[in-house]
Order: structure tokens, then C-alpha cells, then sequence
């Protein structure tokens, strides 16, 4: 039986909108609009989406760098005990930091230009108080996780703008791993790089995975790259989880026809490929005002009436398959 590292219930993440009135009705940005999932130990959960769907947010409040609107995010100890993240204090929320890391989109906007990059991953160890500023043993052990990452020793003491977009994004990698989490969110953490140089990050990061015994939420609109590296996958639209499946099975048989859409639209090389290219029609719509009912019915070639009254149930199709929606494909 998997064990849970997370269980997350009925999670919401609002903003406040300015008002522009003063009588004006406060409105707020859903930006995750109601989630239950389980994460488990060892797996790494993908999740995909258009952009704005909310999928770096719930990351991020994953990792309590927002706070909670509602709902419960239960973290499980190696021991087992269950930390309820969302009511801890920020002091002792601090204490988790070094298990829950987040390797960043940005691998240029991320690194401080003014550190070396035995500074940029030391800071975290030193915050953490594993070692103490100046003591030799941390220029060692740095240098050890440097080359597990595919950065030679000689980088220690330069800059990050003597450095390829890939290299960078090899040091963001480092910072994180270097305080032996047991979580990391990777947020859209290939898309600013090269498609060779995507590839071989992906391959570290399922080294990395496999030898240091991690979990990861990798984040991402590119299917074929969550393809490669998910367990699972989630499909994100609107704030809400529209289907959630291990990955074998959601390239298999989709039965949500967002996920038919954006299955539609992976590029092949395939001469013979006659798969039919679903375009969908509008725009996401406001999560302001989101749509009453099914949120994806504005879009949905196989809308009815009772979509467009009725939020459908997020519900086991069998053997893990979790699909929201009324008539599904």
C-alpha cells in the first residue's frame, strides 16, 4: 500500500481584487477553487493546464508561501505523524522549509547575480543552521552535490551570468537538493531551456529522484514532457482538477474533453497520425466570474443543459481514474 505524503482537502487559494468603488461588492481571483487529492511518497504527481489555471498557485500553497483561504493540507512525517501546515506559526512552519523546496521556472531571474554559486546554494544550509558560515566541511559538501547535479567543481566561485540557461537551472536544482527535502514542487522547471537541454534536465531530475528517494509536483503545460516524467497526472482548468490518472491510462483513454483537447494537441512526426486536432473555442473565462455549473461548458463541444446548471462530481471512474464531468467521454 502507497504511503501519503500529502492529503489535501477541499483546498481554496483567493485573492482580493481592488475595489474601485467604495460601495463596490469585494471581488477575489479563485485562483484554486476547491481540490481534494492525495500526493504519495515516491511518486511525482504532474500537473497541466493553459496558463492561468492555477497550477503554480496551488504549488505554492502547497509549500505555505501563500496562505491557506480554506480547506486542509495534510502533511505525513517520515515518522507518521500528521502536520496540519496551514495552522502552523511561521516559526514552526520554518522548520519544514528544509523538507518542502521549489525549484524555480526562471533560471535567470532566481539566482541573486550578485553570489557565487557556492554562496547560492550554501545560503540555504547556513540559514538552516547545517553548517556555519566559513566551515570548511560546507565547501566540500557543497562541492559533492554541485557534482551530483552536473556542475564541476571549478564553478564554485563564479557568477550566474557566466552561465548557459541549462547550467543555471542545474545550480536552482542544487540549492534545492542540497537540504535533503523530501518534497519538491518543480514549477515549470524545463520550459525557459532548450528542448536538448529540457531533456537532459528532466533526466537529472529522475536521477536525483531515484537516489535521493523524493517526491515531485512537477508543473507544466507541455504534455509530452509530463508524459516522460509523471506517475500521475493532473489536468488543471479554471482553479479545479478536471481528471486525475495515472499517466499510461490518461494517454490511453481521456475521458474529460478538455484533456481530449490538449491530448489533441501534442505535435507528432507520425506520417500516419490522423488524430483529429480539437480547437477550443473562446477564452478561459474570468476566475472572477467563473461559469455557474461545469466551468469548462463555455468551451465544451458536448455541453448541455445540465452543465451549464449542475458542477459535476469529481468521481472514480476505477483503478484510480478521477474525472469531473457529466457524460464522460
Amino acid at each position: 500500500m502507497r504511503k501519503k505524503l500529502f492529503h489535501i482537502e477541499d483546498v481554496k487559494q483567493y485573492f482580493t481584487v481592488k475595489k474601485t468603488g467604495f460601495k463596490e461588492e469585494q471581488k477575489y481571483v479563485r485562483a484554486v477553487d476547491g481540490i481534494t487529492l492525495d500526493i504519495y511518497e515516491g511518486e511525482t504527481l504532474g500537473l497541466v493546464g493553459e496558463s492561468g489555471c492555477g497550477k503554480s498557485t496551488l504549488g505554492r500553497t502547497l509549500l505555505q508561501l501563500y496562505p491557506l483561504t480554506e480547506g486542509k493540507i495534510t502533511y505525513y512525517k517520515s515518522d507518521d505523524r500528521e502536520i496540519e501546515l496551514a495552522s502552523l506559526p511561521p516559526d514552526e512552519m520554518r522548520g519544514f522549509r528544509r523538507e518542502l523546496q521549489l525549484i524555480f521556472q526562471d533560471p535567470y531571474s532566481s539566482l541573486n547575480p550578485r553570489m557565487t554559486v557556492g554562496q547560492i546554494i550554501g545560503e540555504g544550509l547556513v540559514s538552516h543552521g547545517i553548517f556555519k558560515r566559513g566551515d570548511p566541511a560546507m565547501r566540500d559538501y557543497i562541492i559533492n552535490v554541485m557534482e551530483e547535479c552536473g556542475l564541476d567543481a571549478y564553478f564554485f566561485g563564479r557568477y550566474p551570468h557566466q552561465f548557459s540557461g541549462g547550467q543555471r537551472q542545474r545550480i536552482g536544482i542544487a540549492r534545492s537538493l542540497a537540504l535533503k527535502p523530501r518534497f519538491v514542487v518543480c514549477d515549470e522547471a524545463v520550459s525557459a531551456l532548450d528542448v536538448s537541454i529540457q531533456s537532459q534536465i528532466l533526466n537529472l531530475l529522475s536521477d536525483l529522484k531515484k537516489k535521493s528517494e523524493l517526491t515531485y509536483l512537477f508543473i507544466t503545460h507541455d504534455l509530452s514532457v509530463v508524459k516522460y516524467i509523471s506517475d500521475r497526472i493532473g489536468v488543471m482548468y479554471l482553479g479545479n482538477i478536471v481528471e486525475l490518472s495515472d499517466t499510461e491510462s490518461l494517454f490511453r483513454h481521456s475521458y474529460h474533453p478538455y484533456t481530449e483537447a490538449l491530448l489533441s494537441a501534442i505535435p507528432t512526426t507520425e506520417l500516419e497520425d490522423k488524430r483529429e486536432r480539437i480547437l477550443l473555442d473562446g477564452d478561459i473565462p474570468s476566475p472572477v466570474n467563473p461559469p455557474s455549473g461545469c466551468k469548462f461548458h463555455t468551451r465544451c463541444r458536448y455541453c448541455t443543459e445540465k452543465c451549464l446548471a449542475e458542477e459535476p462530481e469529481f468521481k472514480d471512474l476505477g483503478k484510480g481514474h478521477f474525472v469531473a464531468c457529466h457524460y464522460p467521454l
